[in-house]
């Protein structure tokens, strides 16, 4: 890891891929509507294992190690600073000792607090509004979170890394914050962006920094309209078929695309990919259609190489 400036009472975010994509989401508009940058990486070579192969044209190479950086974003104000810790993936042994290394470098840092984002599934309808639960190390921060009105984690398992790295950082001195987004326990499987709104909404406000959300709003009305067309065509097949009718499958908010990218497709990918490099806060657009194309992880290092540093190390990006 390298040296980094001097920041101001910052804060930590750990986020990695999860149920409803509810933090990972979460933690990419951060970056790109704070225009973040590439702090350092995390190396845990030990810790993972190549779990599968490419395969193109028949010819097999091999899986790369999933990635571990941090992102800093300088307050241009006098507001506090921010650290976002990006994980691609969960080791599958040695967490404690993982969550231990990302502390240390908190620590190194001047971090005060450590944040997860996480899901939280109930039987909640799409009508309703996400509720945002808190658990955390401290007595101070449930209070905080009982004056926002969020639901306080009453007698839970947290699992994972977003249990156990606010329990580390307790016990180095850093209060650990788990903020939990809720979705529909039926679509577990599906990006559930209102969940992602909510627990930025509150981490703004814990956090005292703007940050402007009117992108997700508009993605969290959008999903939330796909999934209850996809209700009602469920609600429609089984009724018809409980009436003996043929049932048709209702298709998924995000149907499959066949392989590949077509012209038109790679063309506007590298449109966005120049609108981003000139202006960091356009890269949620652009993230936004990979995952529409279903092809993110092919270009996510591509992508988060938009977020290094092109300054010198003390300048903020106003």
């Amino acid at each position: 890891m390298k040296d980094s400036p001097e920041l101001n009472h910052p804060w930590m975010i750990a986020i990695w891929p999860g149920m409803g994509n509810v933090a990972i989401n979460a933690g990419y508009y951060l970056l790109a509507k704070l225009r973040m940058h590439l702090e350092s990486e995390l190396t845990a070579r030990e810790l993972f294992e190549i779990g599968h192969v490419h395969v193109e044209k028949g010819m097999i190479r091999a899986g790369r190690l999933p990635r571990s950086r941090f992102f800093r974003w300088k307050n241009p104000g006098e507001g506090r600073d921010l650290i976002v810790f990006l994980g691609e993936a969960q080791p599958p042994t040695g967490v404690y000792a993982f969550c231990r290394r990302i502390v240390d470098h908190a620590r190194e840092l001047g971090v005060e607090r450590v944040f997860t984002f996480a899901a939280m599934a109930t039987p909640m309808a799409l009508e309703h509004d996400s509720r945002v639960f808190i658990a955390a190390t401290d007595p101070e921060a449930i209070e905080e979170g009982r004056r926002l009105k969020l639901e306080i984690l009453d007698e839970a398992q947290i699992s994972g890394l977003n249990g156990v790295l606010p329990e580390v950082a307790g016990e180095g001195g850093i209060e650990g914050i788990c903020l939990l987004g809720e979705m529909p326990h039926v679509f577990t499987q599906v990006a559930y962006p209102k969940a992602s709104l909510e627990v930025l909404r509150v981490f703004s406000k814990m956090a005292g920094i703007g940050i402007d959300l009117s992108d997700l709003e508009r993605d969290s009305e959008a999903m939330n309209e796909q999934l209850k067309t996809l209700m009602s065509r469920i609600e429609e097949a089984i009724r018809a078929q409980q009436g003996g009718e043929a049932a048709v499958p209702a298709p998924g908010p995000d149907r499959e695309k066949p392989p590949g990218l077509d012209p038109a497709d790679r063309k506007r990918i590298e449109e966005l990919f120049e609108q981003a490099a000139e202006d960091r806060s356009k890269a949620y657009q652009l993230k936004q259609e990979l995952d529409r194309l279903k092809v993110f992880a092919k270009f996510e290092d591509r992508f988060l190489d938009l977020f290094k540093s092109t300054k010198g190390p003390e300048e903020p990006e106003t």
